[in-house]
């Protein structure tokens, strides 16, 4: 299962920018290529932060 959703993840970035309309298109790519990390970041450490401050209040 986990090779099949590789598989389907993989994206060719260099593809992308060589068929892209316009320069504008490269930074959008880059964007949406790190926001899923960005998103996963920030939600560790909302967590974090919960867990800290539960902590603290026993």
């Amino acid at each position: 299962m986990n090779l099949l959703i590789t598989i389907l993840q993989d994206v060719n970035l260099d593809e992308k920018l060589k068929n892209a309309p316009d320069s504008n298109y490269g930074i959008g790519i880059f964007i949406g290529s790190f926001l899923p990390f960005l998103i996963l970041v920030i939600i560790a450490y909302v967590i974090y932060r919960y867990n800290k401050n539960r902590y603290k209040e026993e």
